[in-house]
């Protein structure tokens, strides 16, 4: 019987997808224990009672616990799966967004670069490395399926300082590949691609229909408004990149500028997005749990999370192909060849009783792997900055964002990044 792990089950809506998933695996719907574990005792009852509903419903002979206690929850598992947020909404978010207008800098999502981003990965890291230690003693065997942004920090900083054996999964290759087809009037499922790069970063370096190229057709295509940054890109670029349009546009240095309100208003770009869909999944989270205290029915359907095939894959031994983000440096060479060996890319996988196998990408378009490069200088310093305790490596990490050294000046970039350290309080580690 597989023992699934979920750390930060009080991600009630994650959960309750990826548990439904696994419910949908014939392999596994009668063969699986979800230990849920989170530290908000109301968020985990929540969780508990959806997915009990969902085992019930599905009529599955899978078990279910629920602890506050992080190590009974990770003893013996084979998988873990993490989805927490330190510091949540209130008051991390918040910190995030707020303490950096004061400075005249803006934000769309702030979760994986950035000064947001930076501050995140400062806060999380050590919890995330804290989950490691537990499996190291507990579960050292176990796979540990990372959500958690920012992704390729968390999982740079795992890989440096932990043995567990980890993989990082997003969504946003599969979310793009789906909105492409739709773009072209295609079926998902009529299109192939080969994407490559860094986990928020990475490019469609392929994309076809029956062999045939559909890059021109791609070029034709009028940008939906919501989507102008990328196809922005595309046109400069020649490439069409895996992460959303709000999330890119602070990612780079090109479209978020106070000094040019118009390039806001012309791309559609929508600032301080993410406090704002915070509010919406606590809304979300408040209605599902009061349909289940009125025994209403918990309902989900597929999701595009690879976890459960990922599991599946593992369990049975048959292979399943997803993007997935891993230490560059595997089998004794690179995966990207114009990527520094430690960093985290995000490249194709196979999943099967083997584990996790990425496959070599070899050399990237040379202008692509520059761009990389600006987010892995940044995504490096902040796990320095964690590893090391050393502030000023959290300061340079600011000072090479894109955005906030377009934005700022060296002084007020370390003006600002002490002021956010100070703000987060305890949920930051000292720094000297």
């Amino acid at each position: 019987m597989a023992r699934i792990a979920f750390i930060g089950a009080g991600s009630t809506v994650f959960t309750r997808n990826l548990v439904g998933d696994v419910l949908r695996k014939p392999e596994l719907r009668d063969s699986t224990t979800f230990a849920l574990m989170d530290i908000d005792a109301e968020r985990l009852e929540t969780s508990e009672a959806a997915v009990r509903a969902m085992v019930d419903a599905a009529d599955a002979r899978a078990d279910v616990e629920a602890t506050l206690d992080r190590r009974a929850a990770l003893d013996g598992a084979d998988y873990v799966v993490t989805s927490f947020q330190v510091g949540g909404y209130q008051p991390a978010t918040v910190v995030d967004f707020e303490v950096p207008k004061r400075f005249g800098l803006r934000q769309t999502i702030g979760d994986t670069l950035g000064v947001g981003g930076i501050m995140r990965g400062l806060r999380t890291i050590p919890v995330l490395l804290d989950v490691c230690r537990d499996m190291q003693e507990l579960c050292p065997d176990a796979l540990l399926l990372q959500y958690v942004n920012p992704m390729a920090m968390l999982c740079w900083a795992v890989a440096r300082d932990s043995s567990i054996r980890t993989v990082g999964l997003c969504h946003s290759v599969q979310h793009t590949a789906g909105e492409l087809a739709a773009d072209l009037g295609l079926e998902r499922e009529e299109v192939d691609h080969h994407v490559a790069g860094i986990n928020h970063l990475a490019f469609f370096l392929r994309l076809e229909r029956d062999g045939e190229d559909l890059y021109p057709a791609l070029r034709e295509v009028t940008p939906p408004a919501a989507n102008r940054v990328r196809y922005e890109v595309l046109r400069h670029l020649g490439y069409f990149v895996t992460e959303s349009s709000e999330h890119f546009a602070e990612y780079v240095p090109w479209f978020i500028k106070a000094a040019r309100p118009d390039l806001v208003e012309h791309f559609n770009i929508p600032l301080d997005e993410y406090p704002r869909r915070c509010e919406a999944q606590i809304a979300e989270w408040d209605a599902l749990r009061a349909r289940l205290r009125d025994g209403g029915a918990v309902a989900t359907a597929p999701s595009v999370e690879y976890g459960a095939d990922i599991i599946r894959a593992c369990e049975t031994g048959e292979p399943f192909a997803f993007n997935g983000n891993v230490p560059n440096a595997f089998g004794g060479g690179r995966l990207i060849g114009a990527l520094p060996d430690d960093c985290c890319v995000e490249v194709p996988c196979v999943a099967s009783e083997r584990g996790i196998e990425p496959q070599p990408v070899g050399a990237l378009p040379r202008h692509l792997a520059a761009l990389m490069q600006t987010n892995v200088n940044v995504q490096g310093l902040t796990v320095d900055a964690v590893l090391t305790g050393d502030r000023a490596a959290a300061r340079h990490a600011a000072m090479l964002d894109p955005h906030t050294g377009g934005e700022l000046a060296l002084g007020e970039i370390a003006e600002l990044v002490d002021a956010m350290i100070e703000a987060h309080g305890d949920l930051i580690p000292a720094l000297r």
